[in-house]
Order: C-alpha cells, then sequence, then structure tokens
C-alpha cells in the first residue's frame, strides 16, 4: 500500500500549489477555478487519508467511524470542488482571452 501513501503526498502537494496558485493571482475568475482545484485535491486527500487510516489503524469503533467520516467527507468536498470547477472554467476561459487581448 505504498502507492497509496505516495498518492496522499502527491494531492497534498497539489493542494499546496493550487493554493499557492490563488493568492498569487489577480484575476477573480481565476481564483475562484483554481480554489476549486484545490477543493477537489484536499477531498482526495482526505478521502485517501480515511481509506489508509481504515486499512492500516483500524483498532476499534472509534477508528472505524473517523476513517469513515473522513472517506465520505472528503469524497463530498471533491464531489463539490468538481461541480465548482466545470462551473467556473468556462468563465476562467473567457477571463484569460480578454485578458489576453487587452495586452
Amino acid at each position: 500500500m505504498f502507492v497509496l501513501v505516495i498518492l496522499i503526498v502527491v494531492l497534498f502537494a497539489f493542494y499546496l500549489f493550487y493554493k499557492t496558485k490563488y493568492f498569487r493571482s489577480n484575476r477573480q475568475v481565476e481564483k475562484k477555478w483554481l480554489s476549486a482545484k484545490s477543493n477537489m485535491a484536499l477531498g482526495l486527500f482526505v478521502c485517501l487519508f480515511g481509506v489508509n487510516h481504515l486499512i492500516f489503524i483500524s483498532e476499534s469503533t472509534v477508528s472505524y467511524l473517523v476513517a469513515a467520516l473522513f472517506i465520505v467527507y472528503g469524497a463530498v468536498f471533491s464531489l463539490i470542488g468538481y461541480k465548482k470547477y466545470k462551473h467556473y472554467l468556462p468563465f476562467a476561459i473567457e477571463e484569460a482571452n480578454i485578458v489576453e487581448g487587452q495586452k
């Protein structure tokens, strides 16, 4: 299950990457789009963390409940982030074309 740990680390790195781009961006719609991408990465990170906790650290009922909570919360967070991403993508493209056309 070394692959699971690698995925968790990579998703956390993606989250940090997109949050850094979010703070450095000056465009409003692009900020919302980047925020949605970081929400997806964070949700998948939490979900996989819960799966990892479920597989390797399951010792009691409380551990199972915490792992299930992480999995559900991460999945919902990723789904919401995906919906936001799909919503803001055309607007971000349009905003980028407008800014590019002004140069």
